[in-house]
């Protein structure tokens, strides 16, 4: 999404517009989660991302506002059933609160060239979503992927009809971590042209990473809780 004002210019509403604020860590207590939900909501990015079970734990605190639910499903693993997948996105995707339904891609099934059975997948996926009127986000887990396998996961995203395609899950372990390095985002926005929303996650941890990924025209970016107020320059 290229804009005509340089990230530098925009004001911190419109960087946090940017953001899906990250409350994913499993260890969070339900505390922790209405505080971090909250803050989001203050900062009026653009969703709250949570794991399934929370959402009538967070959903009071972003009715009315500008932001909204971003659950994540079958996550971080992307390797359940088709049905279990679709099952697990219809149960959040009802919610009047839902803006959009994050989904790890089966990966393992990308490394090995399986791209009919990712496409078939993830179509399914897509059609479970857009039945409610939400967008569908897939991640690649690009840090697992060669180049190929990233602009072959693209290629089966568009094929299955899904609006963005996510670079992370951030929870991916034994592989040298890029996350949204913009030689990766570079790759992903080349192979799509468009016709599908890209969204970076993983390893966006400064203002300067932040600003670059939007001049470089992403459309949304998965930030931890912790890296929110940095890149939004609020600890002053």
């Amino acid at each position: 999404m290229k804009t005509v004002k340089k990230a530098s210019e925009m004001t911190t509403k419109e960087l946090a517009a940017y953001i899906d604020y990250s409350v994913l860590k499993p260890e969070f207590t339900e505390e922790e989660i209405i505080a971090l939900t909250k803050d989001g909501v203050k900062l009026g990015c653009a969703t709250i991302c949570i794991n399934p079970g929370y959402m009538e734990l967070c959903e009071p605190y972003v009715k009315g506002t500008d932001t909204m639910l971003c659950p994540v499903t079958d996550f971080p693993f992307g390797t359940s059933s088709t049905q279990s997948r679709v099952e697990q996105i219809e149960n959040v995707a009802k919610y009047d609160t839902v803006k959009e339904v994050d989904i790890v891609a089966n990966f393992g099934w990308l490394k090995e060239g399986l791209y009919d059975k990712v496409t078939e997948d993830l179509k399914a996926c897509a059609e479970a979503v857009h039945k409610y009127g939400r967008e569908i986000k897939v991640i690649l887990e690009t840090d697992a992927l060669n180049e190929e396998q990233i602009r072959k996961g693209c290629e089966c995203c568009v094929e299955a009809g899904v609006d963005f395609v996510k670079t992370s899950t951030g929870f991916l372990t034994g592989f040298e971590l890029k996350g949204a390095a913009p030689e990766v985002i570079e790759i992903i926005m080349d192979q799509l042209k468009g016709r599908a929303k890209v969204k970076g996650s993983g390893c966006i941890r400064t203002r300067e990473h932040f600003l670059k990924l939007i001049d470089m025209g992403i459309d949304r970016m998965g930030v931890g809780y912790k890296s929110v107020p940095v890149v939004l320059d609020l600890e002053k």
